[in-house]
C-alpha cells in the first residue's frame, strides 16, 4: 500500500485515472484505501434541479451517486444517501455562495463546490473544491493554453478545543478547560493542488507540464493547565509531494466561514508560490540550460 501511494504521488495528474485503475486491478483488497487517499482530477456534473454545475469527488459520493450542494439531492437519485444535519446544511449553503464569489475573484471563472458532514468526534469536516479549465474551449479567456486545468481540494477538520484536549489526554477533567478555551475551535487543513497545461504554437512548439502539490497544515499551541505544548513538524519533497504540519486554534466569534476562508486564502497563496518556484522556475532553468538563447551562446564562444 505504501509503495502504491508513493507511485501515485509521482504520476502526472492527467495520468492519475489510468494509473489508479491499474492499481485497483492489482490490489483489489486495498480499493477503499486507494480511493480515499489518492486525489484524482476533479469532474463536473450539472444539477438539473438548480441548473448549476457541481464538482464530483469522494467526499460527496455514495455508491455511484453524487450529492449536489445546490439541491442537496443525489445524481443519479439515491434513496438512503447520507445528508448533513439541518444546521450544517445551512452552513453548507452559505459556504457555497461565499466560495463562488471567492472563485470568481481569484480564478475568473471555473466551478466550485463545498461539502460538509459530521465526524465521529462531535465536530464536522468541510471540503472546498475548485476546478478551473484553462483550455481554449473552456474558461481560458486569454487563449495562451491549448489545454490546461487547475484542481484545488481543501479539506478542513473542525473540532472544539475541549474535544481535542480530551482526545489528546482522556484524564483531563471538564473543569480543566477554562472559559477562554470554550470559545476556541481547532482547525486542521489539508490542501492539494493538481496542475496540468499544454501549449502548442509555432514559436515554441508542443510543450506539456503537469504536477501536484499537497500540504497538511498543523500549527498549535495547546494550553493545558497553564502548560503550552508546541507542535511543529515539517516533511518536504520539493519535486512532487510537500507536507507541513500545523494546527490552528481560532476564536469562533467571527464564525467558521471567516476562519476557514482565511486559512484557504493563505494556503492557496503559498501553494501558488511553491508551484511557481518548483515547477515553472525549475523548468525554465532547465530549458535555458539545455537550449540557451542565441545571445547567450554567442557570449560563451570565444573569438578565434
Amino acid at each position: 500500500m505504501e509503495a502504491a501511494l508513493g507511485l501515485m504521488r509521482r504520476i502526472p495528474p492527467r495520468h492519475t485515472e489510468t494509473a489508479l485503475s491499474a492499481l485497483l486491478g492489482l490490489l483489489p483488497h486495498y480499493s477503499s484505501d486507494l480511493l480515499s487517499q489518492v486525489d484524482q482530477p476533479l469532474q463536473v456534473l450539472c444539477d438539473v434541479d438548480s441548473g448549476k454545475e457541481f464538482i464530483l469527488c469522494e467526499y460527496n459520493r455514495d455508491a455511484d451517486s453524487y450529492r449536489s450542494p445546490w439541491s442537496n439531492k443525489y445524481h443519479p437519485p439515491l434513496e438512503d444517501g447520507p445528508h448533513p444535519s439541518s444546521e450544517l446544511r445551512k452552513l453548507e449553503i452559505e459556504a457555497n455562495e461565499v466560495f463562488s464569489i471567492y472563485r470568481d475573484q481569484y480564478y475568473e471563472g471555473g466551478s466550485s463546490s463545498v461539502y460538509m458532514w459530521e465526524d465521529e468526534n462531535e465536530g464536522f469536516v468541510a471540503c472546498f473544491l475548485i476546478k478551473k479549465d484553462g483550455s481554449k474551449a473552456a474558461y481560458g479567456r486569454r487563449g495562451y493554453l491549448q489545454e490546461g486545468s487547475w484542481d484545488a481540494i481543501h479539506v478542513i477538520e473542525v473540532e472544539s478545543l475541549r474535544q481535542l484536549l480530551q482526545w489528546w489526554n482522556p484524564r483531563i477533567m471538564r473543569g480543566s478547560v477554562g472559559p477562554e478555551e470554550e470559545g476556541i475551535t481547532h482547525y486542521c487543513l489539508t490542501s492539494t493542488i493538481m496542475l496540468s497545461l499544454t501549449t502548442n504554437n509555432q514559436s515554441s512548439g508542443a510543450f506539456s507540464l503537469s504536477g501536484s502539490i499537497r500540504r497538511h497544515l498543523e500549527e498549535a499551541e495547546l494550553k493545558i493547565l497553564e502548560d503550552k505544548i508546541p507542535i511543529d513538524q515539517q516533511l518536504n519533497d520539493p519535486m512532487v509531494h510537500s507536507n507541513e504540519d500545523m494546527n490552528m486554534d481560532l476564536s469562533i466569534a467571527d464564525g467558521h466561514l471567516c476562519n476557514m476562508g482565511k486559512m484557504i486564502e493563505e494556503m492557496e497563496s503559498k501553494l501558488r508560490n511553491s508551484l511557481d518556484q518548483v515547477y515553472f522556475g525549475k523548468t525554465k532553468e532547465m530549458v535555458c540550460t539545455l537550449r540557451p538563447p542565441a545571445e547567450v551562446v554567442q557570449m560563451r564562444i570565444p573569438d578565434s
